[in-house]
C-alpha cells in the first residue's frame, strides 16, 4: 500500500468534524446539553487553526534555494 504524506492541517479539519459530529450526535440523543455558542464557533475556529497550521507546514516544508557565491550581490 502507498504511504501518504502526512498532512496536518487534515488532521486538524477531520478532528473538528468529528469533534462537531459526536458533540450533535450526543446533544440529538440527548445524553449531554451542548451549548449554543460552543457549538456554533467550533467549526469556524477549527477551519481557522487548520489553515494556519496548512500555511506553517507549507512554509517549514518548502524546500530553501540554495545559495551561489556568484549570485551574490557586492561582489
Amino acid at each position: 500500500m502507498k504511504r501518504h504524506p502526512f498532512e496536518p492541517a487534515r488532521l486538524i479539519s477531520g478532528l473538528t468534524a468529528l469533534t462537531l459530529g459526536t458533540a450533535y450526535g450526543l446533544d440529538a440523543l440527548g445524553l449531554w446539553q451542548a451549548p449554543g455558542p460552543w457549538l456554533f464557533l467550533t467549526l469556524p475556529a477549527g477551519l481557522l487553526l487548520s489553515g494556519i497550521t496548512a500555511a506553517v507546514w507549507t512554509r517549514t516544508r518548502r524546500p530553501h534555494p540554495h545559495t551561489d557565491a556568484t549570485s551574490q550581490k557586492g561582489s
